[in-house]
């Protein structure tokens, strides 16, 4: 699905060739500072190489259109937005700025069950707790049903047990619907319990070879 050739991204990346799957679960790990959530901009087309190329489905993202890209291939980041308002308001908001129809509250409480959020629609989300606005944040962007979504760290500020249930919630949805799952995790027990690709990208990145080398 997607493919990264020749890449160079400042002082960050430099990456001769990188596979990425169609339909299966890629979970990115490697050391701080490894370039884990830069490679997912790339993806996104959140920012360009320097030098190389990144391909989608065999097209070179810098001659797509980046809007339509993004409703194709959408990103959770780490430091997700919650917006003034209720959970119902958040979970739509995304839908909205997607130009998508939102659906029913049933659809939209099916979203909340998925990540293990038992919260009402109408819950003010400013008073959730940090686990919990990292759910509704999920919540929003699994509604989406894109293609393809990037995560970085989605299950940071949970504890194992709760991560579990919900990245386990999260992807057994996708995976009804054969969409693609790249994700950032630290979390040694996400990555070998979930990753149909693992891939640590020190095996990938000659900067991180060269850095280890100076050591």
């Amino acid at each position: 699905m997607f493919e990264l050739k020749d890449i160079i991204y400042k002082d960050i990346l430099k990456i001769d060739h990188l596979h990425i799957e169609d339909n299966k679960v890629s979970i990115l790990t490697g050391e701080s500072g490894s370039g884990k959530t830069t490679v997912l901009k790339l993806l996104n087309h959140l920012i360009s190489p320097d030098e190389g190329t990144v391909l989608y489905k065999g097209k070179d993202i810098a001659a797509l259109d980046p809007v339509q890209h993004r409703r194709n291939v959408v990103m959770l980041q780490q430091m997700h937005a919650i917006f003034p308002g209720t959970v119902k308001d958040n979970l739509t908001a995304g839908l909205r700025f997607a130009d998508q129809a939102v659906p029913d509250d049933q659809l939209l409480e099916e979203a909340l069950q998925h990540v293990h959020l038992r919260k009402s629609l109408d819950t003010e989300a400013d008073g959730l707790s940090g686990g919990e606005q990292q759910r509704l944040a999920l919540a929003r962007v699994l509604l989406l049903d894109a293609e393809v979504f990037l995560l970085d760290e989605p299950s940071s500020a949970l504890d194992e047990e709760t991560a579990d249930e919900v990245i386990a919630g999260f992807l057994k949805k996708v995976k009804q619907k054969n969409r693609t799952v790249v994700m950032v995790t630290h979390s040694k027990q996400i990555a070998e319990r979930y990753a149909d690709v693992p891939v640590h990208l020190e095996e990938y990145n000659q900067k991180s070879k060269d850095a280890a080398h100076e050591r």
